[in-house]
């Protein structure tokens, strides 16, 4: 932000420079409509997603009103949902207080212990920022005491009242002066939010910014469908393929956000996760990393995400659907900041989901475009893409010329100048499967003794043998259910694998044998996948019978 704004809100030097040092070149809408409300003590109602700036918005007209000469005591109060979002914004009170001499700012919250605390506020502050529940808890110990305060900030208002935190919060703002400016903002408006605002705000303004002008507009938004028992592989083929640098994974429950863990983890993709159950330390650690670059994907709950204030993830992946529009614009909102592009993938799975993700994209006035899952030739060809680019990247650094020794020595042996390289290319980038779909492998097809008479539908089948025969989705090809067994297409190299890998493996729940198709009877459902390649059943046409809808 420059001087020239800033003047227009009569904020003080040190404020000025304060932000300068922090980067900012222009006041948002949340700022340019909040601050001077705020610094006249209105009462205001803002509405407003993260990553619009509100923190600053309501943080430097309440700081500008604090006399450094004055007695340190509390006048300014931020009450927070999530210990993150209480850290970040004390660090932001900390730089905007950069150049004002004497003001202190303390964080409260739970999972760090409370003696450290109490001793803080002890020797004086002017901001405390925390959570409803330390913050009471200081209050029954008599080590914060709310006599001074000028103004009271409910930040994120919606998710601490969704979290339970609503009788804390009514006792907290029972305790405070009768004159206090209380000061509201909020993602979405819920009617316990109005509730509060009547009981406790005085004739509040609302300020309500378009949440289409804050992520829609710099975002590109995509959805692929997959069936349900694919969509694990469906997360990890799309981290493969666009290979994003910074990515955030929204899931619903903090089970699932542990699953998602586990399976990338397995997968050895460089992530770690994000929620309420964990404890302070490890969370702490874990946005360090994150921020630093350190871990390039982190899977969250919307709750734990709350406290997240990366200015550079690529890409937003909801591996769930999220629960309303204004928690999807709340999600996709983390990339595409700060004037950047970005990316937001939403994974499908029935047509239910997608009537939601339709319903969604009509209330949020997103374009969100369908994609089709990368096919095995397009994700070879990125690989090849990826590696072209790491290698053209570091062609020109010196220090290579220490191993042309090497490189001679290998010569003289009788290798050739391209079996060295390609060695060590696989020492660069480790073993590389190559692609048998790609390279053109036919199929075989193998017989699994369990169909349609037991319940079997394809996604069962194609979960199974990639589980069991580690293939890809893309890799099997037609699939064709009968009433007491399935014929799946495999490539012809891997047949022998696949039959041995499957032995004994439970398909919905019923044990199983797999064998070498060798013909047989009549096919009793349509169900199909992939391209065939022909049957090596020996009966002419068969007459196909149309499957049941399903989701």
């Amino acid at each position: 932000m420059s001087k020239k704004i800033f003047n227009n809100f009569h904020v003080s030097p040190e404020i000025e420079r304060a932000v300068s040092d922090m980067g900012f070149t222009t006041a948002t809408p949340i700022q340019e409509q909040s601050i001077p409300l705020i610094s006249e003590g209105v009462d205001i109602i803002g509405k407003s997603q993260t990553g619009t700036g509100k923190t600053a918005a309501f943080l430097i007209p309440v700081i500008d009103k604090i006399d450094e000469n004055s007695p340190k005591r509390l006048e300014i109060l931020v009450l927070c949902p999530t210990r993150e979002l209480a850290m970040q914004a004390a660090d932001e009170a900390r730089k905007l207080t950069r150049y004002k001499n004497g003001i202190k700012t303390v964080a409260v919250y739970g999972g760090e212990p409370i003696t450290r605390q109490i001793m803080t506020l002890k020797r004086g502050v002017n901001i405390v920022i925390g959570t409803p529940g330390r913050i009471m808890d200081h209050m029954k110990r008599k080590t914060l005491k709310l006599d001074h305060l000028k103004t009271i900030i409910l930040d994120e208002a919606d998710e601490m009242l969704s979290m339970g935190f609503v009788e804390d919060i009514e006792t907290i703002l029972k305790s405070v002066p009768d004159d206090v400016q209380t000061v509201l903002f909020s993602a979405t408006m819920p009617r316990a939010i109005m509730d509060l605002t009547k009981k406790y705000q005085n004739n509040p303004q609302l300020i309500e910014i378009d949440k289409k002008q804050i992520t829609v507009d710099a975002i590109e938004q995509v959805y692929y469908t997959f069936p349900m028992a694919r969509k694990d592989d469906g997360l990890c083929t799309l981290l493969k393929y666009y290979r994003p640098k910074l990515s955030l994974v929204f899931c619903n429950t903090k089970k699932k956000v542990e699953e998602i863990y586990k399976l990338l983890t397995s997968r050895s993709i460089n992530c770690d996760r994000l929620h309420g159950d964990m404890r302070q330390v490890q969370r702490t650690e874990v946005m360090g990393r994150y921020k630093s670059g350190k871990l390039s994907v982190l899977i969250a709950t919307d709750v734990a995400a709350r406290g997240i204030d990366v200015e550079n993830i690529d890409m937003v992946f909801n591996y769930d659907l999220p629960q309303n529009d204004e928690y999807y614009v709340h999600r996709i909102g983390r990339t595409g900041r700060a004037g950047k592009s970005g990316m937001a993938v939403t994974l499908v799975s029935g047509r239910r989901q997608l009537s939601e993700l339709m319903q969604i994209a009509k209330k949020t006035k997103s374009n969100i475009e369908k994609r089709e899952i990368p096919s095995n030739e397009e994700m070879y060809k990125k690989e090849n893409e990826v590696c072209i680019e790491k290698i053209k990247s570091h062609i020109d650094h010196k220090g290579k010329e220490a191993y042309t020794h090497i490189v001679d020595e290998l010569e003289k042996e009788g290798f050739s100048q391209k079996d060295i390289a390609l060695t060590a290319l696989s020492l660069l980038f480790g073993k590389r499967e190559v692609n048998t779909t790609v390279k053109g492998d036919k199929t075989t097809p193998i017989c699994i003794n369990i169909g349609r008479e037991q319940g079997i539908a394809p996604n069962f089948i194609v979960g199974a043998v990639c589980e069991r025969c580690d293939l890809r989705g893309g890799d099997i090809g037609k699939i064709e259910i009968y009433d007491r067994k399935t014929v799946v297409q495999v490539p012809q190299s891997a047949v022998e694998h696949v039959i041995e890998a499957m032995d004994g493996c439970k398909i919905n729940g019923i044990p199983t044998q797999t064998s070498l198709y060798q013909g047989g009877e009549k096919r009793s459902s349509g169900s199909s996948r992939g391209s065939s390649s022909g049957s090596n059943s020996g009966s002419a046409i068969r007459r196909k019978r149309r499957a049941p809808k399903k989701d």
